[in-house]
């Protein structure tokens, strides 16, 4: 499921002009088919992380995946531009409710911290091979089959792990005392905020920025936000508490997405349009130039695993954002003839080598010491930070681009000049950001140490029960042996030999 969420970002991209001349789209329909896939997920995420904490993580994540592959069914074989957007909003509330408990499952499975490290090594490897592989399949399926094969291709992938789930992991939830409760007025305010901030960015990219289009919905997420946080202090079991953002760790690792994200979803965009309307590619060619990006980004995922089981989120979130910065940085090296061997392959395997270091270690980051109450909660905080800042970052840096591309004409620059131009600024001010992102990780994680290992169960005994605990039990014991005290390498190998 994490892979398909993440391919189904990027693989509507290269479709959308199929999708336009078959079903006869106006442009300002033709956004919506991606606007209306983000907007309903990043309003509902935190919402389905809450629940997800709430009612069961298996039940919640096994309900979202069913109804993905219903959503992916609906859009493609929509006949006209309504039942297509009711498909992709529908794909939008289906990844509100399984990404933030298929996260959320992963963080209390896995409560070593190497063996966690490793496990988010791989889960953060799915999002951006995700987001890769589906520029490269949205150019090979439409090109040599139809672009509704672009949604079709989720159904199956959705429905195996819907099917397998519930054979290997047990239910669980948050623990409660009392009746349990969903904060309605919080989550009301909270997600009526976040799609009405998203529509206002994403308006951005069509509107000047003093317009009513973006100021309007703009002015009432805020509003909606600002209740929202006196509400939450407020109620007895609230949707998010705000004592959850003290930990720096988290924080940060917020902060890092938000930067990560904006920069992907402009890389995306961007190389794409300069391949196909610059060099002239076919889809399908355009396609296959992604196939070294997702190769470069396996050694990434190897690295960021070693630094975070070694130095922990510190030194490998910042040499991730240090790596992609260097990477994007390469792109504006692109110029109106140029050569896919010496400008775009270094940049996309650089880009794509930071990248994979610094997935694991952010979405590893993001649920830092969260407890078993909120691992549903952090992990649809990372989920709707993803969402906020891949509509962000295209919108500031299409625009940064377009108006970049519009003072080179005005100076007599050609056309095509002038959009490379366009391109290569904003890939510049990408970099900057990745690179002010790297610094400010190393200085507010200083401190912060790399957690030991929890210690392994004692034999089972009558009296002490009849095995090793796992899944939300196990958690809570390993937190807190991990309390009692540091433990050496020395120490842990005493112990499993006795054991």
């Amino acid at each position: 499921m994490q892979f398909i969420i993440f391919l189904d970002a990027t693989i509507v991209n290269v479709a959308l002009p199929s999708i336009q001349k078959d079903l006869g789209l106006a442009d300002a329909t033709l956004t919506w088919v991606v606007s209306a896939y983000l907007i309903t997920a990043g309003g509902l995420l935190l919402v389905g992380g809450r629940l997800a904490d709430m009612y069961g993580r298996r039940r919640v994540f096994c309900l979202g995946a069913g109804l993905f592959a219903v959503a992916s069914i609906t859009a493609g074989l929509a006949q006209n531009s309504g039942v297509l957007l009711a498909g992709r909003s529908l794909q939008g509330v289906a990844e509100a409710l399984a990404a933030p408990a298929a996260m959320s499952m992963v963080a209390l499975l896995f409560t070593d911290p190497k063996e966690r490290a490793k496990a988010f090594g791989i889960w953060g490897g799915l999002a951006g091979l995700g987001s890769a592989a589906g520029v490269l399949l949205s150019g090979v399926l439409t090109d040599l089959v139809s672009w509704r094969w672009v949604f079709l291709i989720n159904v199956p992938l959705a429905l195996v792990p819907m099917l397998l789930l519930p054979k290997y992991a047990d239910e669980n939830r948050a623990p409660v005392t009392g009746k349990r409760r969903l904060d309605l007025p919080g989550a009301v305010l909270v997600t009526g905020g976040l799609i009405a901030i998203l529509n206002a960015i994403l308006s951005a990219a069509r509107n000047p920025l003093d317009s009513a289009q973006v100021l309007v919905p703009l002015a009432i997420g805020v509003v909606a936000l600002v209740a929202f946080v006196i509400v939450e202090t407020r109620v007895a079991q609230p949707l998010v508490p705000l004592r959850f953002f003290a930990n720096k760790v988290r924080a940060t690792a917020n902060v890092a997405t938000v930067f990560i994200a904006s920069s992907s979803a402009a890389v995306f965009f961007m190389v794409v349009l300069y391949g196909q309307n610059i060099l002239g590619y076919s889809p399908l060619r355009s396609g296959l130039a992604w196939l070294p990006f997702c190769v470069a980004f396996m050694p990434g995922l190897f690295l960021s695993t070693k630094l975070m089981t070694r130095y922990g989120p510190r030194i490998a979130l910042a040499s991730g954002l240090a790596v992609s910065a260097v990477g994007v940085a390469l792109f504006t090296r692109l110029s109106v003839d140029g050569s896919y061997l010496t400008e775009l392959l270094p940049a996309m395997v650089v880009t794509a080598l930071g990248f994979g270091m610094t997935n694991p270690a952010m979405q590893n980051a993001a649920v830092h010491d969260v407890s078993e109450a909120d691992a549903g909660l952090g992990s649809g905080i990372v989920t709707t930070v993803l969402q906020l800042g891949g509509a962000l970052g295209l919108t500031v840096f299409v625009a940064l681009a377009l108006s970049y591309q519009q003072d080179e004409q005005a100076t007599g620059a050609a056309e095509q000049a002038a959009v490379t131009s366009g391109y290569t600024f904003a890939f510049m001010i990408a970099a900057i950001a990745l690179a002010i992102g790297s610094v400010a990780s190393m200085l507010i994680l200083r401190g912060v140490r790399v957690e030991a290992p929890a210690a392994p169960p004692a034999p089972s005994t009558p009296e002490a029960g009849t095995g090793p605990k796992t899944g939300a039990r196990g958690r809570v014991a390993g937190e807190g042996a991990s309390r009692n005290g540091h433990v050496s390498d020395a120490e842990l190998v005493g112990r499993r030999e006795r054991t």
